[in-house]
């Protein structure tokens, strides 16, 4: 069997048992040829040394599961000595002098890095068509986009390029991946893992989280991800246990919520995500839980203040002197919008969404999970989102496209995208369920359940 059929957890058993070492996982990757945008810069003969050390150091004993098993890291996170774009093209020459924790946090549990996985500007747009490289696409249709911002990471997963990889969400930037390229992708609660060190979001919409190919393989990579760091501003209480362990929980009888109308008004939903929530919504029943409609929780008005956020985030991330003619229009847009916002706007419109955060809460509170469609739509062509010429045209594209995954951000809810649903032509729709915050623990058991009932993890793309 190829190595790269075994799950994330099943090749990290294979090097516990010494069946294969960290540099055999390597090689085995680093001999895949990427033809779906993955990566913008690759890491082969570091991680080579990585896990070279690591097989002369010997397996820890307080190693997890995924320990020797390789991945990459999203280009937004800067890593030490290693070309750092942001997926700019104003940052393409960039080599950073110092990683950020999230990096250092893997490169400690033993998980060697091939590279840096592809991501629009500043992680900005929900597709993957960074200037600096090709655009990231879903291995099921090479056509079409693997989403956004964490598509790089997603279509590495997707086409059997990495086992596991962390991403980063803060309107849907996992969901959204996940979706597109058939995969679990989870993001955590708020303050679940730690920003360090530079919580680069004041406003604390973003979170790194996880994609995979099954449950159990994206709860034991947030394992390794999650901690509180001595000044977050944001922290969610420590588990009661591993998220790996959590997973062989039973849930027990559940009280879902579902709803299936966008908190963006006046878009058109593709039968296929309403056809993957109602199969979704059966699944459940079946399974023993009470499933129940409710309102949006979340009012239309909250749009508004969602964007006058985001766009003020995006003028957070400028462009090196002398270089700003080489972002792309949507984030010139963005960031004049941005600048645009006085200060006591942004604080009025910081406090307007923990407002609807607070209702949205206290609405959903009788619950113990919501279930949504993840995206309007199967995974679009490629530049059928974009539009430099009218940047305007380009976000309201984007938010079409993502009507839902927004929501849980503003919310701080854990949210996992499972997929459950594939078109007649054979592209993935992702369904979402979301529960309390803090409550991942509930979340990964379920989201078992529902992937032992129905599973996904032995339906492989094209080229697999």
């Amino acid at each position: 069997m190829e190595l790269h059929v075994l799950t994330a957890l099943e090749q990290g058993d294979a090097v516990r048992r010494g069946d294969v070492t960290p540099l055999d996982l390597v090689e085995h990757y680093a001999a895949r040829a990427d033809e779906v945008g993955a990566f913008i810069t690759t890491t082969h003969d570091l991680a080579r040394e990585h896990a070279r050390r690591l097989t002369q150091s010997g397996r820890p004993t307080d190693a997890g599961p995924l320990w020797g098993v390789p991945t990459g890291i999203k280009d937004l996170h800067p890593t030490a000595g290693v070309r750092t774009t942001f997926g700019s093209a104003a940052y393409d020459d960039f080599v950073p002098d110092a990683s950020d924790d999230l990096v250092l946090t893997v490169e400690a549990a033993g998980m060697p890095s091939l590279g840096k996985t592809s991501t629009p500007e500043f992680g900005s747009p929900c597709y993957t068509e960074p200037d600096v490289a090709p655009p990231a696409v879903t291995p099921w249709d090479r056509t079409r986009t693997a989403g956004g911002s964490s598509g790089g990471a997603a279509a590495a997963v997707a086409a059997g390029l990495l086992p596991v990889a962390p991403g980063s969400d803060g309107g849907g930037s996992i969901r959204i991946p996940a979706s597109c390229c058939g995969l679990v992708g989870l993001k955590p609660s708020r303050g679940r893992v730690s920003g360090a060190p530079r919580y680069g979001d004041p406003v604390g919409l973003a979170t790194p989280g996880t994609l995979a190919r099954t449950v159990r393989d994206a709860a034991a990579l947030l394992d390794v991800l999650e901690g509180r760091r001595v000044g977050d501003p944001f922290w969610a209480p420590p588990p009661t246990t591993s998220f790996l362990d959590a997973c062989d929980r039973e849930p027990g009888r559940l009280r879902i919520a579902r709803f299936v109308a966008p908190v963006i008004a006046e878009v058109d939903v593709d039968p296929s995500s309403v056809s993957a929530w109602e199969d979704a919504s059966r699944l459940l029943e079946s399974l023993g839980h009470d499933v129940e409609d409710v309102a949006v929780p979340i009012p239309p008005d909250a749009v508004a203040d969602f964007e006058t956020c985001w766009a003020v985030l995006t003028a957070l991330s400028p462009a090196p002197p002398g270089r700003e003619d080489r972002l792309r229009p949507l984030t010139r847009w963005l960031s004049d919008r941005g600048h645009a916002v006085s200060g006591p706007e942004l604080g009025l419109a910081i406090a307007r969404l923990r407002q609807h955060a607070a209702g949205a809460l206290a609405a959903l509170a009788p619950y113990d999970a919501v279930l949504t469609p993840t995206l309007a739509m199967p995974p679009v062509e490629v530049g059928a989102l974009r539009d430099d010429a009218d940047p305007a045209a380009d976000f309201a594209a984007q938010k079409a496209f993502t009507p839902w995954t927004s929501a849980w951000n503003v919310t701080g809810m854990p949210a996992i995208s499972l997929p459950l649903h594939w078109t007649d032509d054979g592209l993935p729709v992702g369904v979402m369920l979301a529960a309390r915050p803090a409550e991942e623990e509930l979340l990964v058991a379920l989201a078992v359940q529902v992937e032992t009932a129905q599973s996904w993890v032995d339906r492989r793309p094209p080229g697999w």
